[in-house]
C-alpha cells in the first residue's frame, strides 16, 4: 500500500471517528431537570461561569461524553454517571470519565481526555468558574503499549486520528514520542502512521529485539537477582564491612539474573557492599556471624562484579559486567533518583546513567529459604563500557574518567586529594578510573583544567570553555540538576559527580560533567553549603561560588539566559518534564509496578510513604499533593519569577 493510498484513509478515518471527547455539566442530580438535554460544554460556553441551585446531598455532577450529541437518551444508554468511589481533591478517572464534587469554596482538580481542568466552587454565590485547563501527559506513561497514542491502553483506529492530530499540530513531548513511535526510531513520523496501519490489518506488531543495556535496563520489565552465597563467604562480607565501613573489597556469590521469565545463571560473580553516608551492615550487629534462619537482615547497597573471578563472555549479561543495586535509604516514596535519571533523559542529558526498578533475593547457605530484600533500584555502573556504549557521543573512550566526592571535589585546588583506583578502601576527592597506568600524565590534565579554570581572565575563559565543553549540554545538565533540588551536588557540596576528558593531551580535548548520586532530591532537603531549603533556593545563586565551574559560566549573559530557559523548559505544562501533572503521572506509573513487591524480610521500607528522608530539614515536602507544600508546585514557582 502506498504513502499516498494510507493517508487518504487516515483522512477518511478522522471523519468517522472525531478525534476528542467533550466535558459536559450533566447537572445537580444524576439526570435531573438542570441542562436536561447534553448538558453545557464547559471549556466552550461564556465566560466559564456557571450558576447552580440546591441540590440532593449539595453536589453538582460531570460527564466526558465523545462527541457533541444532543440527545440526553444517548448519555443515558451510553455512559457511566457518579458519584465515584472518591471524594479526593484530585481525580484521574478513566474514559468515559463521571465526578461528583461537594460545593465548598475550593478548588476542584481532575483530569481527563488529555486535558486538567480546574474549577473553582463558591457556593456564596452558587456558581462556579472553569478557571483553567491545560494538556496534558499522557496517562501512565511508565505502563504502555506501542502504538497506544491515544493513551487508552489499546491500539485501534482511533490512535490512527489521534496520530494524525499530533502529527499536525506539532504539540509533541517525550511520553506522546514513546507511545507513538512503532518503528522505534525515538521519532513521531509518517512511517509510524504506516506501521500502525500495517498493524491494525495484520494483528502483527514490530516489537525491537533489545539487547545488552537495552536489555538489562528495560524500562518495561521489572527484572530478578538471585544471590547464593556461601555462609563463609557472607561472614568474610559481614567482617570486611566491621574493619572498615567504606570497605570496597569482593566476596565470591552466584547469581541469577531473571527477565520476563529468561533466566541468566551465573557463577563465582564477585559481590561487595556500596554506598556512602547510607553504607550499611546487611545483617545482624558489629562483630556478628550469620544467623541461620534466625536472621535480623538490614537493607544496604550491593556491587556485583559478574568478571570479577572468571573473565569470559558467560560472565556477563549480554556483555553486561556489572550492576549496582541501591535500596532506597533516603526516599520512602521509593522513587527519587529513578525520577531523577529518567528526567535526565528526558531532557536530553545521554550523560546521565540509566536506572530501573528490580528485585533482590539473597542466599546464604544453610538457611531453609532466600531472604526477599525488596524493591531496589538497579543503576548502570559509570566506567569503561559506560564509555563505549556512548562511544559516539564522547567521540572516544580512552580518556580518563574521574569520580568526584567527599565534599572537597570543587575544582579549586590544584594540590588537593588526586589519587586513583588502587582496588583498597580509601577515599579520595578525585580518583582516577581509567588509564591508571597514565595517572601522571591525567593528574597533569586534570590540574591544568583547574588552573585555566580559576585563572583565565573573562575573556580568555569565554573563549576556553566553550572549545573544551558543551556549554549548552552542561548548562542542561545543570538545569535538571538545580530543578529536582540535588543540593549535594558539585556546586553547593563539592561531591556527588564525574568528569571525562575524552583525549589524553593537555589541550585538544572535550570535558563531560556526568551526574551522580541523586537520592537526596525532590524535597529532601538539608543544611548545607550556602542553602537551607532545596525547594525554594534561588537557582542563580546554588551554592558556594568557590566551587567555579557553574557560577564562572553564569557570569556570562548568553550563558546565564541558556540557564534559565533550560529551567522554564523543565516546568512547561507541554514538556512532560517537571511539571506537576506529568511528573505525578510518572510516578504514579512507577508506584503501580512496585507497589505490590515493597514488603520485603528486612521488615525496613515496607510501605510508600509521600514524605522526604526523615533527617531532612524541610519535612513538609510532598510529591502527590496539589497544594503549597508541593516540591513540584514550590519549584515552578521558584523558576518562573527569575527574570
Amino acid at each position: 500500500m502506498t504513502k499516498s493510498i494510507q493517508i487518504a484513509i487516515l483522512l477518511l478515518l478522522t471523519t468517522v471517528f472525531p478525534s476528542r471527547a467533550a466535558f459536559y455539566i450533566v447537572g445537580n442530580i444524576p439526570f435531573g431537570d438542570w441542562n436536561p438535554a447534553a448538558g453545557v460544554e464547559m471549556t466552550d460556553n461564556g465566560d466559564g461561569t456557571y450558576s447552580y441551585v440546591a441540590a440532593i446531598d449539595n453536589t453538582v455532577w460531570f460527564v466526558f461524553a465523545n462527541g457533541l450529541n444532543s440527545d440526553w437518551s444517548t448519555f443515558n444508554d451510553n455512559y457511566r454517571y457518579g458519584p465515584t468511589t472518591s471524594f479526593s481533591l484530585e481525580l484521574s478517572l478513566g474514559v468515559p470519565y463521571t465526578a461528583k464534587k461537594n460545593r465548598t469554596n475550593n478548588t476542584f482538580f481532575f483530569t481527563g481526555d488529555g486535558r486538567e481542568y480546574i474549577i473553582t466552587f463558591n457556593s456564596n454565590t452558587l456558581q462556579f468558574r472553569i478557571d483553567d485547563y491545560q494538556e496534558m501527559s499522557i496517562p501512565d506513561p511508565i505502563n504502555f503499549l506501542p502504538g497506544d497514542a491515544d493513551g487508552d491502553g489499546r491500539v485501534t483506529i482511533s490512535d490512527l486520528t489521534t496520530m494524525i492530530d499530533l502529527l499536525m499540530n506539532g504539540k509533541v513531548n517525550y511520553d506522546i514520542i514513546r507511545r507513538c513511535d512503532i518503528n522505534h526510531d525515538n521519532a513521531l513520523s509518517i512511517d509510524d502512521l504506516t506501521f500502525l496501519i500495517d498493524y491494525l490489518l495484520s494483528g502483527v506488531s514490530q516489537e525491537p529485539v533489545k539487547e545488552g543495556y537495552d536489555y538489562v535496563w528495560d524500562e518495561m520489565s521489572l527484572p530478578e537477582i538471585h544471590i547464593e552465597v556461601s555462609q563463609s563467604e557472607w561472614n568474610r562480607l559481614l567482617e570486611l564491612y566491621d574493619e572498615n565501613k567504606f570497605t570496597t573489597q569482593y566476596v565470591m556469590a552466584n547469581m541469577t539474573f531473571i527477565k520476563d521469565g529468561e533466566e541468566t545463571a551465573i557463577d563465582s560473580v564477585g559481590l561487595r557492599l556500596k554506598g556512602n553516608t547510607s553504607r550499611m551492615r546487611p545483617e545482624g550487629v558489629r562483630n556478628r556471624k550469620h544467623q541461620t534462619d534466625n536472621t535480623n537482615w538490614h537493607h544496604a547497597h550491593f556491587g556485583l562484579s559478574l568478571q570479577k573471578y572468571v573473565d569470559d563472555d558467560a560472565h556477563t549479561i549480554q556483555g553486561i559486567r556489572k550492576l549496582h543495586l541501591k535500596w532506597f535509604n533516603n526516599d520512602p516514596m521509593y522513587v527519587r533518583e529513578v525520577f531523577c535519571f529518567d528526567l535526565f533523559k528526558r531532557a536530553g542529558v545521554w550523560t546521565a546513567l540509566r536506572d530501573i526498578y528490580c528485585r533482590l533475593w539473597i542466599h546464604v547457605e544453610g538457611d531453609s529459604k532466600e531472604a526477599y530484600y525488596g524493591v531496589y533500584g538497579m543503576l548502570e555502573p559509570i566506567d569503561k563500557r559506560y564509555l563505549r556504549d556512548r562511544l559516539k557521543k564522547f567521540g572516544s573512550a580512552n580518556g580518563y574518567l574521574w569520580k568526584c566526592r567527599n565534599e572537597a571535589a570543587g575544582l579549586n585546588n590544584p594540590n588537593g586529594d588526586i589519587w586513583y583506583d588502587d582496588d583498597t578502601d580509601k577515599r579520595h576527592a578525585y580518583t582516577l578510573q581509567t588509564q591508571i597506568a597514565e595517572f601522571d600524565e591525567a593528574k597533569a590534565q586534570l590540574i591544568d583544567f583547574m588552573d585555566k579554570l580559576c585563572n583565565l581572565d573573562d575573556n580568555e575563559f569565554y573563549t576556553w570553555i566553550q572549545e573544551v565543553t558543551d556549554v549548552d549540554l552542561l548548562l542542561k545538565t545543570y538545569a535538571v540538576s538545580v530543578a529536582v533540588g540535588m543540593w549535594d551536588d558539585y556546586w553547593n557540596n563539592a561531591n556527588n559527580y564525574y568528569i571525562y576528558f575524552n583525549g589524553r593531551e593537555l589541550s585538544g580535548y572535550k570535558f563531560f560533567f556526568i551526574p551522580y548520586d541523586y537520592d537526596n532530591t525532590l524535597g529532601t532537603s538539608h543544611v548545607c553549603g550556602v542553602q537551607n531549603d532545596a525547594g525554594r533556593q534561588d537557582p542563580l545563586h546554588w551554592g558556594n561560588d568557590i566551587n567555579p565551574l557553574i557560577a564562572r559560566i553564569l557570569s556570562y549573559d548568553k550563558f546565564r539566559a541558556a540557564y534559565v530557559k533550560h529551567l522554564k523548559e523543565l516546568i512547561s505544562d507541554n514538556s512532560a518534564l517537571l511539571d506537576r501533572v506529568s511528573a505525578q503521572s510518572r510516578i504514579r506509573g512507577w508506584h503501580k509496578k512496585i507497589k505490590d513487591y515493597v514488603d520485603n524480610d528486612t521488615n525496613e521500607d515496607c510501605v510508600i510513604e509521600d514524605k522526604p528522608a526523615s533527617w531532612g530539614n524541610h519535612n513538609e515536602y510532598n510529591l502527590m499533593n496539589i497544594d503549597t507544600t508541593n516540591f513540584f508546585i514550590v519549584k515552578a514557582n521558584v523558576i518562573k519569577s527569575i527574570e
